[in-house]
C-alpha cells in the first residue's frame, strides 16, 4: 500500500502537488489522468524519492522512501529514458537488472519469454544498443524492465507513448495478465483516456496538483464523468 499525507510541491508560483490524504491499495490498477501540468509526473517522482516534497510524506508498505532504501524491493518503475542504461543492449540491460535483483539466469530467461510478444521481434536479438533503438522500442525495454522483477508495485508514466496501436493493445493485455499472475498494484499515468479506462480498476483525476476525483472504474463506471470533464 502507498499512503500519501499532506504532500505538497510548488515550483515558483505553480502548485505541482497538493494532496492532503490519498491511499493506493494493494491490487489497484490505478490510472492517473489529467491535462498537461496536472502534476502526474511530479507525484510519481516524489513517490520514487526522485524529487523532494516541500511538505508531507509518502509511505510505501509503511516505509518512507526518503528515510530508507527498503522500499526499493517492493517497487519497479519506468518514467523516462533516464531509467535506461543506453550504452548496453537490451539483453545486457536485463541481465544487469537480474543480477542486482538476485535473479538467476534461468529465472530471467523464463520471465523474458512472457514479453516476447510485446517486444514484437524488435527488441530481443537485434544486437543494437538501447540508444540506437527507436523511441517505441526504448519504451518497450523500459516497460519490460519494470515488469521483469515482478515487484508488488509497478509505476509507469505514459506507457502508451511511442507505441504503435498493436503494441498498445498488447500492452493492455500484458498489464492485466501481470496483475492476475502477481496480484500486484499497478499505477499508470496516461493522456490516452480510453486505454487508461480499459485497464484501470480505479482512476484519480488530477487538476493543478490536486486530486479532484477518485473514481471506481471496475466496470467502466468512470467513463461518463471523465468524458464530461475532458469535453471541449
Amino acid at each position: 500500500m502507498i499512503t500519501i499525507s499532506n504532500l505538497k510541491k510548488q515550483f515558483g508560483e505553480t502548485i505541482a502537488c497538493d494532496i492532503p490524504a490519498f491511499s493506493i491499495n494493494d491490487g489497484d490498477i490505478l490510472g492517473l489522468v489529467g491535462n498537461n501540468g496536472a502534476g502526474k509526473t511530479t507525484l510519481f517522482r516524489m513517490i520514487l524519492d526522485l524529487l523532494q516534497p516541500d511538505h508531507g510524506t509518502v509511505s510505501i508498505n509503511g516505509i518512507n522512501p526518503a528515510s530508507s532504501e527498503e522500499w526499493k524491493k517492493y517497487v519497479s518503475a519506468y518514467i523516462d529514458e533516464g531509467f535506461l542504461i543506453d550504452y548496453l543492449t537490451p539483453e545486457e540491460y536485463f541481465d544487469f537488472l537480474g543480477k542486482i535483483s538476485g535473479l538467476t539466469t534461468d529465472v530471467m530467461s523464463q520471465r523474458l519469454q512472457k514479453y516476447e510478444h510485446f517486444a514484437g521481434g524488435e527488441v530481443f536479438g537485434q544486437k543494437k544498443l538501447i540508444r540506437n533503438l527507436s523511441a517505441g522500442n526504448k519504451q518497450k525495454v523500459g516497460i519490460i524492465s519494470a515488469l521483469i522483477r515482478e515487484t508488488e508495485i509497478v509505476i509507469l508514466d505514459e506507457p502508451f507513448n511511442f507505441l504503435d496501436p498493436t503494441s498498445q493493445n498488447i500492452l493492455k493485455k500484458t498489464l492485466k495478465q501481470y496483475v492476475e499472475d502477481t496480484k500486484a498494484t499497478i499505477i499508470i499515468s496516461s493522456h490516452n483516456l480510453q486505454h487508461t479506462m480499459d485497464i484501470s480498476t480505479r482512476i484519480a483525476l488530477l487538476e493543478k496538483g490536486h486530486i479532484i476525483r477518485d473514481l471506481s472504474d471496475v466496470n467502466s463506471e468512470a467513463q461518463h464523468e471523465l468524458e464530461d470533464y475532458f469535453k471541449d
